[in-house]
């Protein structure tokens, strides 16, 4: 009697455990795919901790040569029945510009680049552009930096959406490409020139979440 007692406890408890350790052992995928049918209306915030604004200029010749801003904020307005009424503002502070070597990152933080203390760079969509498949875009905008604005049209692609698991948020989410050139001495930033290039790349992660 005793056996059987013990028998049908571990088979019960067997019952319980095997389907936690098929879950916990369960191969993950990941939330988002580049799947534009996982997109939803609406309007997106930035996710601050997964956007960079990566910019490379031409160093003497020799390397290029990069730096980062991140802590970017703003929001991203999305139709999917009509991608080119989509609407993009973000603000980029300048004055947490990032580089590997802290002299250059304190001298681009005066007179000769930015300043001190700068004003947050903007960048406000005026018009989208889908080509055919409706997974690249040319976004053109109004670029403000250092107190300048000129027009700038980003080159963007689509990356990916899907919706986070509910342990981290359960909020969707949707993700881009995006590559711009643009002169720094449109916006008066002429230090360096033209040993230091006048032509700097923007290469652009974005991540929005809502």
């Amino acid at each position: 009697m005793r056996r059987s007692i013990i028998a049908i406890a571990l088979a019960a408890t067997a019952a319980v455990a095997l389907p936690v350790i098929a879950q916990q052992n369960a191969p993950m995928t990941a939330p988002g795919a580049r799947d534009a049918s996982r997109i939803t209306g609406g309007t997106y915030k930035v996710d601050p901790g997964h956007t960079l604004v990566q910019w490379t200029v031409d160093h003497l010749g020799f390397t290029p040569y990069f730096g980062i801003f991140g802590d970017v904020t703003g929001t991203l307005v999305l139709d999917p029945k009509n991608p080119a009424a989509a609407k993009v503002d973000v603000t980029i502070p300048v004055a947490k510009v990032t580089t590997a070597s802290t002299g250059l990152t304190k001298h681009l933080l005066t007179k000769d680049f930015f300043g001190d203390a700068p004003a947050d760079a903007r960048f406000v969509s005026t018009s989208v552009r889908v080509d055919d498949d409706g997974d690249e875009a040319k976004i053109a905008g109004n670029l403000t930096l250092n107190g300048v604005t000129k027009p700038v049209t980003l080159d963007a692609d689509f990356y990916g959406a899907g919706k986070m698991p509910a342990q981290m948020g359960g909020k969707e989410n949707v993700g881009f490409e995006a590559e711009a050139t643009i002169r720094r001495s449109d916006f008066g930033i002429n230090y360096g020139l033209p040993m230091v290039s006048d032509t700097v790349k923007l290469k652009i992660v974005a991540a929005f979440e809502k």
